[in-house]
C-alpha cells in the first residue's frame, strides 16, 4: 500500500494528512500551555519568597486555578481551525470553547475576591477576630455574585432571552428581599460594624442603660459579656441604631470630684485647700490636674470641686489613682484639723420660757 495514498484518505470531509496535522496542532498547543503554565508558576514561586508583596501569589494562585479541561477545550479549538468542518461542528466547538472560559474566568474572579479578602483578614484579625465573619460574608456575597454574572453569560451564549430572564430574577430578588429585610438588614449591619469598626472584640461598651464587653459580632447579632457575668445579645441592626459609647477608644478620662468641709472651717484652712488638693493629684503618676475651686455653699457643706485627667483608659487604674488621692486627703484634712462634711440640721426654737 503506498503511504502517499493513506494521508489522502478522507475522513469527515478532511484528508489522513490535515487530521494529523490537526492533532499535531492540538497536542503542541495543549503541552506548550502546560509547560508555559509550569514555567509561570515555578518563577513567581521564586520570586514570592524575595519579596514582600502579595501579588505574585496571586499570580501563583490564579494558574494553579487554571482547569486542564479549559486547556484541552483550548487544544481542540486550535486544532479545529487547520481543519475544514461545517459551519454547525465550529459553533458548537467555539461554543464550547466559550463555556469553558467563562467558567475558568468564574474560577479566576473568585480567586482573585478571595485573595484580597484573605488579606484583609490576616492583617486585621490580630486587632479584630470578628472580622472573620465579615470576611465571609463578603466571600460568600461575592461568589453569588460572580456567578449569578457567568451564568447569565453562559445562558446569552446559548441562545436563551436574557432580558425576560433578568426581569422576572429582578422581581423575584425584590420579593426575597422584602421578604428577609430584617434578615439582610442585621447582615449589613454586620459588615457595617466589621469595616467601620464603631467598636471591635475585647471594647468596653455602653449602649443605652446596658453595658458589658463585647464578646463576639455575628452576621445578626452581637454578644456582649455584661459586668454581672451574663450575656447580652443586640441585633446588629438595633445596636447601630442606639448611641454607643466605647470606653475602650479613650486617650485619657476625664474625673470630677467634690469634697465638703464643715460650716465651722477657719477662713484661713479654706483657702488652703484647693493647693493641698492640687498636691495631692499632682503627685500621682497617672494623673494630670486641671483645676479646684470652691464651687458652693451647700445645704450642710463647704463645697470644693477638683478636675483631673487619669492619663490611661483602664477603669481600674482610674480607681487606684482614686484611691490614693482619697487616702491623702483624709490624712492631710486631718493633719490640718479640717473636717469633712455630714449632713446636719440646725433647729432654732423661738418663745418666752415660763
Amino acid at each position: 500500500m503506498n503511504f502517499a495514498n493513506v494521508l489522502d484518505w478522507i475522513f469527515w470531509g478532511n484528508t489522513f494528512l490535515a487530521w494529523c496535522v490537526a492533532v499535531a496542532v492540538g497536542l503542541g498547543v495543549g503541552v506548550g500551555l502546560r509547560l508555559i503554565a509550569r514555567v509561570v508558576v515555578s518563577r513567581f514561586q521564586a520570586l514570592a519568597h524575595r519579596t514582600s508583596t502579595d501579588l505574585d501569589d496571586l499570580v501563583v494562585d490564579l494558574v494553579l486555578r487554571t482547569k486542564g479541561l479549559v486547556i484541552l477545550l483550548v487544544a481542540v479549538w486550535a486544532a479545529s481551525l487547520t481543519l475544514d468542518l461545517s459551519s454547525t461542528v465550529q459553533g458548537r466547538i467555539r461554543l464550547l470553547l466559550v463555556l469553558g472560559l467563562l467558567i475558568q474566568a468564574g474560577i479566576w474572579g473568585t480567586g482573585v475576591v478571595l485573595h484580597f479578602l484573605e488579606a484583609y483578614k490576616r492583617r486585621t484579625l490580630d486587632e479584630d477576630p470578628g472580622v472573620a465573619t465579615a470576611v465571609g460574608a463578603m466571600a460568600f456575597i461575592a461568589r453569588l455574585v460572580v456567578w449569578s454574572l457567568i451564568l447569565v453569560l453562559a445562558l446569552d451564549n446559548l441562545g436563551v432571552d436574557i432580558t425576560a430572564l433578568v426581569t422576572t430574577l429582578g422581581i423575584g430578588g425584590i420579593a426575597v428581599a422584602l421578604a428577609l429585610q430584617n434578615v439582610l438588614s442585621d447582615l449589613f449591619a454586620s459588615l457595617s460594624i466589621i469595616f467601620d469598626k464603631p467598636f471591635v472584640v475585647g471594647d468596653f461598651i455602653i449602649v443605652g442603660d446596658l453595658m458589658g464587653t463585647v464578646e463576639h459580632v455575628g452576621l445578626k447579632t452581637t454578644r456582649i459579656r455584661a459586668l454581672g457575668g451574663e450575656q447580652l445579645i443586640f441585633s446588629n441592626r438595633d445596636l447601630l441604631d442606639s448611641r454607643i459609647r466605647n470606653f475602650k477608644r479613650m486617650d485619657e478620662r476625664r474625673i470630677a470630684f467634690q469634697v465638703g468641709a464643715q460650716y465651722d472651717t477657719g477662713l484661713e484652712k479654706l483657702e488652703r485647700i484647693p493647693g493641698m488638693i492640687r498636691e495631692i493629684v499632682e503627685a500621682q503618676e497617672q494623673a494630670r490636674f486641671d483645676r479646684c475651686h470652691f464651687k458652693s455653699f451647700g445645704d450642710s457643706s463647704l463645697d470644693f470641686e477638683t478636675v483631673y485627667y487619669v492619663l490611661v483608659a483602664d477603669y481600674t487604674a482610674y480607681m487606684d489613682v482614686q484611691q490614693a488621692i482619697n487616702l491623702e486627703l483624709y490624712r492631710r484634712f486631718a493633719e490640718e484639723g479640717i473636717e469633712f462634711a455630714f449632713p446636719t440640721r440646725t433647729v432654732h426654737l423661738f418663745g418666752a420660757a415660763e
